[in-house]
């Protein structure tokens, strides 16, 4: 499981926040990606607890990027949406969930790690910018 919903909603939001030209509320931006509230605000406070976003208050407040979008990697939205780092199988290098409890001895273990490093090397070369080019 590498994004769920979490990661998707995350991303969308950001791409609107981005293009905007005032502060992004959860509720507009609940309505305008047809996202529940609740859950769209968790994810944009783990944005902004992560240092993405931050938070406007205020009749006029949202949410605006920190930085530029060229500057914050897909690997840090990802992890701050999900709450974790982000694992493509769930017994790679990140998870206690080895389904026979013995990763340093599984015979896949190698590839799982070689694969998730790539995957993880990647997400963290990938911006905002580059997926909304």
């Amino acid at each position: 499981m590498l994004l769920t919903r979490a990661s998707e909603y995350a991303l969308l939001a950001l791409d609107i926040i981005r293009n905007a030209d005032k502060p992004k509320g959860a509720e507009q931006l609940s309505i305008e990606l047809s996202i529940p509230k609740s859950f769209l605000a968790k994810i944009l406070q783990g944005l902004a607890k992560e240092g993405i976003l931050e938070s406007k208050k205020g009749a006029h407040g949202g949410f605006v990027l920190v930085k530029k979008s060229s500057e914050i990697s897909i690997a840090s939205i990802v992890i701050a949406a999900e709450g974790k780092t982000p694992a493509v199988f769930d017994c790679s290098q990140y998870s206690t969930t080895c389904p026979n409890g013995s990763i340093g001895s599984c015979t896949i273990s190698p590839f799982l790690v070689t694969f998730q490093t790539k995957i993880d090397t990647f997400l963290q070369k990938l911006t905002l910018e580059d997926i909304f080019k």
